[in-house]
């Protein structure tokens, strides 16, 4: 069980520090958004397989964890929050529910007027739903911290003048 846990942070955070390294941050930053994306996906994992949390549920606590630990590592680092949240989020969207969207969309465009397509129909609204619920949570989670603690998260990258 740890393991798995542990392996699952491990992939996260190599898939957060590349889509870190795409977004092009300052290097220094990298290691944070290994971290974070480590920390939230793998606290999803926990949510999901252990706790049987639904994934829309689960990815809207391990966002919501990533928002506030951004909030840590932003203060630290001097760095805006959302350098380093975006790609550590970007592991957790649901790939799977949109890939499985967009096939059963072109099923259906390809086999019109077949009995098939009310089975399609029932895959494209439910992957759909999940993908776009997943997405709107990971959203809102992460940008929670942002909006309760407005006046940290503005002072974090400005310098105290005295």
């Amino acid at each position: 069980m740890i393991t798995d846990i542990l392996l699952d942070g491990l992939f996260a955070a190599f898939a957060g520090m590349g889509f870190g390294i795409i977004s092009n941050p300052d290097r220094n930053t990298l290691p944070y958004i290994a971290i974070l994306a480590a920390i939230g996906h793998a606290f999803r994992f926990v949510l999901i397989n252990h706790t049987h949390t639904d994934i829309a549920t689960a990815s809207f606590c391990a966002a919501l964890v990533i928002g506030l630990a951004s909030m840590a590592f932003g203060r630290l680092k001097h760095t805006p929050t959302t350098c380093l949240y975006i790609p550590a989020l970007l592991p957790m969207i649901p790939g799977m529910y949109a890939y499985k969207t967009v096939f059963a969309l072109i099923l259906f465009l390809q086999n019109l007027n077949t009995e098939a397509n009310v089975q399609l129909m029932h895959q494209i609204l439910s992957n759909l739903t999940v993908t776009v619920i997943v997405v709107a949570a990971l959203a809102v989670g992460a940008t929670t911290p942002t909006f309760i603690f407005k006046k940290l998260v503005y002072s974090m990258t400005r310098e105290k003048h005295s």
